[in-house]
């Protein structure tokens, strides 16, 4: 799933072991030194990522270098891409880098890289994969970056892989309020291609509600979709729109058990590994407007061993 560009920026050239061309055999040694080098770099600029070091990041770039991300936005030189990264670990802290190199050729001075990189959110509830290609240049005994293009190429992505930014949902959850208490489980189906939900209402210890919801990757809309299913034969769908911050917003309508239709705007932000906000906003049902609402959901804790 795509992340905005302040997300898909920051991989910029880390390196991991890497293959070159050949050079003849009277430089034979050259390029594997070169390669050595510039795997150094990678390690370093990825420690430095991980470190939240945005001067050392920026310092391995050319002084009028550019980067381009994924939606052919253009920054030029060392100021434009300090600024990109120091807004990026404003918004997002903590965030963790690695790097999978495709190839890596050195032809004398320019070295070529292409890739994919992977950047996962401190709390691990948003996750970036984003294929790159990078050039570099030899300065003396350092190989700084020229040029680095992000790019998104997700046709070989299957439908588990598009959702693996909600894989946290797997398990337990519960919500009790003053009125009624929710208890939500969600699992892979056994296909691997869709995350299967079940919602148990209760009201005064008795059963109110069961809901079935089958959340997939609709090729046709390219976004997460989900389908509601409820016990009193109402139904509905939701379209899944993905933020930066890593909420997502759910845009839902709904057929109730009468035949009057309903629609709201939901939207669930994580707040940790264990703990997620719903908010309702805008919900219409029939020709009445519904008040706003706003749940906790919490990870149910393991149960006592017997």
């Amino acid at each position: 799933m795509r992340k905005r560009s302040l997300l898909s920026i920051c991989l910029a050239g880390a390196i991991a072991a890497a293959f070159c061309i050949a050079a003849p055999a009277a430089n034979a040694q050259q390029p594997d030194a070169d390669t050595a080098a510039i795997r150094a770099t990678g390690e370093q600029f990825v420690k430095a990522f991980n470190a939240g070091k945005v001067d050392d990041l920026v310092a391995m770039f050319l002084p009028k270098a550019e980067l381009v991300d994924e939606e052919g936005v253009t920054y030029e030189g060392q100021a434009a891409i300090k600024d990109l990264l120091t807004k990026y670990f404003a918004k997002f802290p903590g965030a963790k880098l690695t790097v999978d190199v495709d190839s890596l050729r050195v032809i004398g001075p320019v070295a070529f890289e292409e890739g994919t990189r992977v950047i996962t959110t401190k709390d691990e509830t948003g996750q970036a994969q984003m294929h790159y290609s990078l050039v570099r240049t030899k300065v003396g005994n350092n190989w700084p970056i020229v040029s680095l293009r992000d790019y998104t190429d997700d046709s070989d992505l299957t439908p588990r892989d598009r959702l693996q930014t909600l894989g946290w949902l797997v398990g337990e959850w519960v919500n009790e309020g003053n009125d009624a208490a929710v208890r939500i489980t969600y699992r892979w189906s056994d296909d691997k291609n869709f995350l299967l939900g079940e919602f148990h209402v209760t009201k005064g210890g008795s059963l109110v509600m069961n809901s079935t919801q089958r959340i997939g990757w609709d090729p046709l809309a390219g976004k997460v979709r989900s389908w509601m299913f409820d016990s009193d034969g109402g139904y509905g769908d939701g379209h899944w729109t993905a933020l930066d911050d890593g909420s997502w917003v759910i845009k839902s309508t709904a057929v109730l058990p009468d035949g009057q239709t309903g629609s709201a705007t939901v939207t669930l932000t994580p707040q940790g590994k264990d703990r997620y906000v719903l908010k309702g906003t805008d919900r219409i049902a029939g020709d009445s407007r519904d008040v706003d609402f706003e749940y906790v959901v919490t990870r149910r804790p393991p149960m006592p061993s017997k």
